[in-house]
């Protein structure tokens, strides 16, 4: 055979190896990209450098109160198109719920925060959602009326909101994940998992609690 004939087979050799290295490289950033919206329980730590936070084995981490950073800049439009800022609620405890419509785990906890948000209003408790992954606000919408949630939901289809979060601090590596933020703005305890009313009251109270 001649080297002319020859060719071509080592080019198809060589485009065949392109081309499983593409699909390799497509593939690591599918998974990269599961890690970071996997609707489940995600791990229990998180960020980098030094955290200065302990996680229990119920997967909740906290912060001393003398090493918590300050939450980052969380404003938007909310699901149903209003303008919401976070710091507006400084001086209230603030529960952060990230959440998806489309995420199992999300729906199994929402009666959960109903409840408590109900029942926590009165001692300077506020809840609010960011919503992410949603491609529309219909959905999420439909999640809110189906389980009756009154608190507001940031929309953050793209998970922008979820970044702003420094590394090293407590932040929301999963769907779903909570967040305490304490009456200073500054963030207390952080888990990410779905959670009964049990373990949201044991996440929150003793934040509720401090002086």
């Amino acid at each position: 055979m001649s080297a002319a004939c020859r060719a071509p087979q080592r080019l198809n050799r060589t485009s065949s190896r392109s081309r499983r290295r593409a699909v390799l490289a497509t593939a690591g950033a599918a998974v990269a990209a599961l890690v970071l919206s996997a609707c489940g329980s995600g791990g229990t730590s998180g960020g980098s450098g030094n955290t200065n936070f302990i996680t229990g084995k119920d997967g909740i981490a906290t912060v001393e109160k003398s090493e918590r950073a300050d939450a980052p800049d969380l404003s938007g439009t909310t699901v149903d198109g209003k303008k919401l800022d976070v710091a507006d609620y400084k001086g209230k405890v603030v529960v952060i719920n990230v959440w998806g419509s489309w995420c199992p785990p999300c729906r199994a906890e929402a009666p959960n925060f109903v409840k408590v948000a109900k029942e926590t209003a009165s001692k300077g408790v506020q809840f609010v959602g960011i919503n992410t992954r949603d491609t529309s606000t219909g959905p999420a919408q439909a999640f809110e009326q189906q389980y009756g949630v009154t608190y507001p939901s940031l929309y953050d289809p793209t998970g922008k909101l979820m970044l702003r979060f420094k590394k090293g601090t407590l932040n929301p590596q999963a769907i779903p994940s909570t967040l305490i933020i304490d009456r200073d703005g500054k963030i207390a305890a952080r888990t990410l998992q779905a959670l009964t009313e049990d373990k949201l009251r044991e996440m929150l109270d003793p934040v509720v609690a401090e002086k």
